[in-house]
């Protein structure tokens, strides 16, 4: 027997009922804060994460799915083709590539698939899927303001609140500019250096690497060393630390609450200033279920203008997994079954159906062959509300037997009052 992929899945009703709950949910709050959708490919040059993401990052390095282009096209030959690890870069490769800059300030969301090449566990997959969203544009356009920051903020703890995860944590801290991370890394290479060797050997390797990225380890040996470690906050200029304080400000105002968390970094090269993640106990130590930051020079890395940004990317399997709900109480269940009975009564099914199926009513259809008790049974499986009987008689009146499958109560209602009746429950 063949099986899916390791790290894959196959998502099945009932459970697709909650996957829908939470991306219809996440699209009216989109909607709500003037968001508008973008759809990029599955798949894109391997160089624009190389150059988005960062040639030294866990995901380049060790994580993603790539080959090399076999195309009939000559021009197609040799190219790298890399799975999407993530979608911001493809989101501003977009931007880019379509010069969106001529919009103003552009707020985009996006819902898919993203693959990495992990070792799975509870709540992440090979293939895996993410909600998220980009602010983008010209400074002229507001892009760099702090309001942005926050409402990204705002916007997030609206969406969580509503696809109902309670006691959210928002952790929150500004990585500041370029020229704050070189003197950060600085202090963080000597501070390494006399404990890198009592550390994990991926610590090992990112303290040459690139030594922010030793503040992404869970190994847990490895945390007292990482606690003495100086913190990116130390060595924030003036101006970003203005940023991160008008930021605070705002949430506070607002009332969306947070805590400070200096060691907070996200492992994506492109990230500055505003850094933060949304964790939910129920997911244990692997706590995340989203993260996000500002990423002020990503447009330029790509090669394109200045268009400072702000974003997301909430892991949609892992936000599934947060929430008390469970797949049957967000399933809308049949409103009616209908049981034909009796030859040539499978169209007249089909009539009466159709004419219901148009007042937004739910109903599943039996088939002529079938037994009185058959129906009645497959009707009581699927959770319908009431059974209609299609017969001969009740065709030629004009009127059917509508029974209460949970009261056992039956009625006969006419034909032009099938859906008042069902709609009124």
């Amino acid at each position: 027997m063949i099986k899916s992929p390791r790290g894959t899945r196959d998502l099945l009703p009932p459970d697709t009922a909650l996957w829908n709950f939470v991306e219809t949910t996440a699209r009216d709050v989109f909607r709500a804060y003037n968001f508008h959708e973008i759809r990029t490919p599955i798949f894109e040059s391997t160089e624009l994460f190389a150059r988005g993401v960062g040639e030294e990052t866990d995901i380049v390095v060790k994580e993603m799915f790539t080959w090399e282009d076999r195309g009939r096209a000559e021009s197609d030959k040799g190219q790298s083709l890399t799975l999407r690890p993530e979608n911001t870069a493809g989101v501003v490769r977009a931007y880019i590539e379509h010069k969106m800059w001529d919009r103003g300030l552009s707020k985009l969301f996006y819902i898919g698939p993203q693959f990495r090449r992990e070792r799975p566990q509870k709540g992440r997959y090979r293939q895996f899927y993410q909600i998220g969203a980009e602010v983008i544009g010209p400074a002229a356009s507001g892009s760099t303001s702090p309001a942005r920051d926050a409402e990204i903020l705002e916007l997030l703890a609206t969406l969580l609140d509503r696809v109902g995860i309670t006691n959210w944590n928002l952790e929150l801290n500004s990585v500041g500019c370029p020229a704050d991370r070189a003197r950060f890394n600085e202090a963080l290479k000597q501070a390494l250096a006399p404990v890198v060797d009592q550390m994990c050997d991926d610590c090992k390797r990112r303290a040459v690497t690139n030594p922010l990225r030793v503040f992404d380890c869970k190994v847990a040996a490895d945390q007292p060393i990482i606690e003495t470690l100086p913190t990116v906050n130390q060595f924030l200029d003036n101006e970003c630390r203005d940023h991160y304080e008008a930021v605070k400000a705002i949430l506070k105002a607002v009332r969306i609450p947070f805590v400070e968390s200096p060691r907070l970094v996200r492992g994506l090269d492109y990230y500055t200033r505003t850094a933060f993640e949304f964790t939910h106990g129920s997911l244990g130590a692997q706590n995340a279920i989203l993260g996000g930051g500002r990423y002020d020079g990503l447009s330029e890395a790509l090669g394109g203008p200045a268009a400072p940004g702000i974003g997301f990317a909430i892991g949609e399997d892992r936000l599934v997994l947060s929430l008390s709900a469970s797949a049957e109480s967000v399933t809308r269940k049949p409103d009616a079954y209908i049981a034909p009975l009796g030859s040539g009564m499978n169209r007249e099914a089909a009539i009466v159906a159709r004419e219901l199926r148009r007042h937004d009513l739910i109903i599943d259809l039996g088939d002529e062959s079938f037994r009185l008790k058959k129906s009645f049974e497959a009707a009581d499986k699927i959770g319908a509300k009431f059974m209609i009987i299609v017969g001969e008689n009740e065709v030629a009146a004009a009127a059917f037997a509508v029974k209460h499958l949970a009261s056992g109560t039956q009625e006969t209602v006419a034909r032009e009052g099938l859906a008042e009746r069902l709609l009124r429950g």
